[in-house]
């Protein structure tokens, strides 16, 4: 039989029952002992101190307090670190793997439903439902029926920046449909792009090409602004760009004044700030659909995140090395 490790909650306590339900607790349970009633918002509350002498697995979420050095020595058995969602850049340092303690992200299950709401976006742009919708309210008047010209999803090329978890989740997505996808990476080589089933390009020549811009890159330092005045002038006119990604990708200075010609559309999930100022231009402009950061894990796909801990949490329990391992020289590229 497996061991049972000793776990413990680090991450906001009201989203424990949302992202561990009761069927997946329970499964959780079958590989560690946890208290869900216990849980580490803040690593210097006694009974929180008491628990963490003596865990394996810390399972973590968002909202997790930072693991700096004199938490990691508070918690001399910790072996593993089981994350409910994404990046773990946010609580870690280096610290923790010069330790050799294991660290896991479910980011690979929060990348699905980035990746069905970008493909969503990707079809209704393609059709101009978003801004036909625009016109109509505007109008409240049918433009009859009849063939509309230059729309439609046959053969349309979609630009994918970065070959992330989302990136490469997306591109199978978009296998079944008639559309002609591309990647952009400077990561990724050819023989890699042939794997996933798509061509290379050259960020430029994607722009250029591409009817729809899906953006899945890490926000990093040099990729603040990847998408700026320059960028935005090589798309096509009637292109359509999508950002799940981060805000900071973006120059919304930038992009308001192309939305603004009427030349352009965009699809932003993600925003700089975020939340967007109540001013901003974005939420009136008909050119321009913007949601509130809904399309990672929400509702009830939050067990997916886990329901992923629950699987890498019995694999460490039989003795197996985690499926998502995280590492820390990886996540210079990651967001």
């Amino acid at each position: 039989m497996p061991e049972r490790l000793q776990a413990l909650f680090a991450m906001t306590a009201a989203n424990v029952p949302l992202v561990f339900p009761p069927e997946v607790l329970t499964r959780l349970r079958e590989s560690v002992d946890i208290d869900d009633g216990l849980v580490a918002e803040d690593f210097t509350d006694p009974r929180v101190r008491e628990v963490l002498a003596r865990t394996e697995i810390l399972v973590t979420g968002w909202g997790c307090p930072r693991l700096d050095p004199a938490v990691l020595d508070a918690a001399p058995e910790l072996r593993a670190i089981l994350h409910a969602a994404g990046s773990v850049k946010g609580f870690t340092a280096p610290e923790v793997w010069r330790r050799g303690i294991t660290v896991s992200s479910a980011a690979v299950a929060n990348a699905l439903p980035v990746a069905e709401y970008t493909l969503a976006m990707i079809l209704l742009a393609g059709k101009d439902a978003l801004t036909a919708r625009e016109r109509l309210r505007g109008t409240r008047a049918h433009p009859g029926w009849g063939v509309v010209p230059g729309i439609g999803n046959l053969g349309r090329r979609v630009g994918v920046i970065g070959a992330s978890r989302i990136g490469r989740r997306l591109l199978e997505l978009l296998r079944p449909f008639d559309l002609r996808p591309a990647l952009a990476d400077p990561y990724v080589d050819t023989a890699r792009a042939a794997e996933l089933g798509v061509p290379l390009l050259e960020l430029d020549d994607l722009l250029r090409t591409s009817d729809i811009v899906t953006i899945h890159a890490p926000d990093t330092p040099e990729t603040r602004h990847l998408i700026g005045r320059r960028e935005l002038a090589l798309m096509p006119d009637g292109a359509t760009l999508i950002n799940t990604a981060r805000g900071g990708l973006v120059d919304h200075e930038a992009l308001v004044a192309e939305l603004r010609s009427g030349r352009l559309n965009a699809v932003l999930d993600v925003t700089d700030p975020e939340p967007l100022p109540a001013g901003s231009p974005l939420y009136d402009l008909p050119n321009a659909f913007v949601t509130p950061h809904l399309a990672g894990s929400q509702g009830n796909e939050l067990a997916r995140l886990g329901a992923t801990v629950a699987e890498e949490a019995a694999r460490l329990a039989a003795g197996e090395k985690p499926a998502y391992p995280v590492e820390w020289a990886a996540l210079e590229h990651e967001a």
